[in-house]
């Protein structure tokens, strides 16, 4: 089994149509799918001719465009695996990655190559490729140069490694995340079907890692110009080029890009007319900015989607479902509505200070540690497309737990199942408040504070004992009203502060380490 062979099955049935648009740096360069599997097929070639043999690791540096899913095409298809390192945390982030799992080869483009001076683990790298420019020390590849091929595809066993992707290592030292062949397909086909991808289709990419399924899925992908590690400053103008340009029907993208398109589009009367799917998630995503997608582009089906790295999707809120109840829920501190579980992703709720280190997981046991429907406690989740992080070969990793023989993955997130058997979510387990007042979860506060139209970002916390709302505002707050809508929640003061901090993958996910060690440091 090798995830390859899928993409290779997408030649035979549509090689002419197009499969990537690449505007990343403002040139038109259109491949299809035909063309896709001919460079892959050549670089493949190189590869070989190197000595790289199935199994090798691969350190790929390259930034999104078309070049990235060619070398990560020929990567799979060589039966490599492919490692994925973030190279802003630091030299000694990257020291301490390659020698977890230390990479054959280094592939990148040419100022990834000025890592070389800095690291002596990447100098130690065997081999090393530039990207279409020549690099001293280094093999040029490019994958428009004639010459050999290699189109074989090599068989694998299910459980061998296709990714290995390090955390970014900021709570401890950096983990390797293993993604097996047989886990990106089964992900494939869950994401597939839970985000209806068409054939011919033009998506609008903002999220790279979804790129794969388009292929497979025969799903052209529009790569636009714009930095894509930070989807919160893409301005939105620059994608609203791209959009009028090139007409996508779907986009999938975090909440703050998102949020910052609608209220660019809504701003200037703009509609976005071509849009028939816009799924959004990486991140809370509040009833508000649904709406506001609605207003700009009334063609589209608008979806959250709640998920993980280890598991995408888990549940997914169509918009259109969600009913004046539940808005009347969310305002009134239930939590913020997931919606249903996706139909291959088991969802159980775990009783809260439960550890399940010190009991034996059995099926009885597992039975009696969760909570029923409406009691909330921690997310876990079981799939055929769901992997707790660790290493190939540890199944539970350090976020996971097996029950007879099915590996649970620990979400961290705290949540609850209704009578309907949908879910809410409350937030970070860790991000709970417990004090005289009780237990109070961030989400039952947040949810209500973004009702509020001047409010940008919203955050739960307990500073010195007290419960706290601090709040980043986009227009004016009333401080004290929000304080009295509050009351049933004991919030002891809301306090705007210029900024929130927030994640540095979708720019929006309120990161509450930051936010409390701003709160102490003033």
């Amino acid at each position: 089994m090798n995830i390859a062979r899928v993409l290779g099955e997408r030649v035979a049935t549509d090689g002419d149509r197009t499969a990537i648009v690449d505007n990343s740096r403002g040139a038109n360069r259109t491949l299809t799918f035909a063309g896709m599997d001919a460079a892959a097929s050549r670089i493949a070639a190189r590869f070989h001719a190197s000595g790289l043999r199935p199994g090798d690791a691969v350190l790929l540096l390259q930034p999104v465009s078309a070049e990235l899913y060619i070398l990560f095409t020929a990567i799979l298809r060589s039966g490599l695996v492919a490692v994925f390192i973030d190279p802003a945390a630091g030299r000694e982030h990257i020291e301490l990655c390659c020698a977890d799992h230390p990479p054959k080869a280094f592939v990148g483009c040419a100022r990834a190559h000025w890592l070389r001076l800095v690291s002596p683990a990447i100098r130690r790298i065997p081999l090393k490729f530039s990207v279409g420019v020549p690099v001293p020390g280094a093999r040029r590849l490019d994958h428009r140069d004639p010459g050999a091929t290699r189109d074989a595809v090599e068989d694998c066993p299910a459980d061998s490694p296709a990714i290995i992707r390090f955390t970014s290592g900021s709570t401890g030292p950096p983990k390797a995340a293993v993604r097996s062949h047989g886990f990106l397909l089964a992900q494939h086909r869950v994401i597939e079907r839970s985000f209806a991808l068409v054939p011919g289709e033009l998506d609008l990419v903002t999220m790279p890692m979804f790129v794969l399924s388009n292929l497979a899925a025969g799903v052209a992908s529009l790569i636009p110009r714009a930095d894509l590690r930070s989807p919160g400053s893409i301005p939105p103008a620059s994608l609203l080029r791209d959009i009028r340009t090139y007409r996508p029907g779907r986009i999938g993208a975090s909440p703050a890009l998102l949020e910052n398109l609608a209220d660019h589009c809504a701003e200037r009367g703009i509609r976005l007319g071509d849009f028939r799917k816009i799924l959004t998630g990486g991140a809370p995503v509040f009833p508000g900015l649904l709406d506001k997608l609605a207003d700009v582009a009334p063609n589209a089906d608008i979806k959250a989607v709640y998920g993980s790295t280890e598991a995408e999707p888990i549940a997914l809120l169509d918009r259109r479902e969600v009913s004046p109840e539940d808005r009347a829920g969310m305002a009134a501190g239930r939590g913020l509505l997931a919606g249903f579980p996706d139909e291959a992703t088991r969802v159980c709720i775990l009783r809260a200070g439960f550890d399940p280190r010190r009991s034996p997981m059995t099926e009885e046991s597992f039975r009696m540690a969760t909570a029923p429907g409406g009691e909330p406690g921690e997310v876990v989740v079981a799939g055929p497309h769901v992997r707790p992080t660790g290493r190939e070969g540890d199944a539970a990793g350090d976020a996971g737990l097996r029950v007879a023989g099915t590996v649970w993955h620990r979400t961290g997130d705290a949540g609850y199942l209704d009578g309907r058997g949908r879910l809410w979510l409350l937030g970070r387990c860790g991000a709970r408040i417990s004090d005289g007042h009780g237990i109070l979860h961030p989400f039952q506060v947040e949810c209500v504070a973004h009702g509020h139209p001047g409010v940008r970002r919203a955050a739960l916390l307990s500073h010195q004992g007290r419960r706290v709302l601090a709040i980043e505002a986009k227009g004016p707050v009333d401080a004290g009203e929000l304080k009295s809508r509050l009351g049933w929640a004991f919030v002891d003061a809301v306090r705007i502060v210029s900024r929130i901090p927030v994640d540095k993958r979708h720019n929006a996910k309120i990161d509450y380490p930051a936010l409390r060690e701003m709160f102490r440091s003033e």
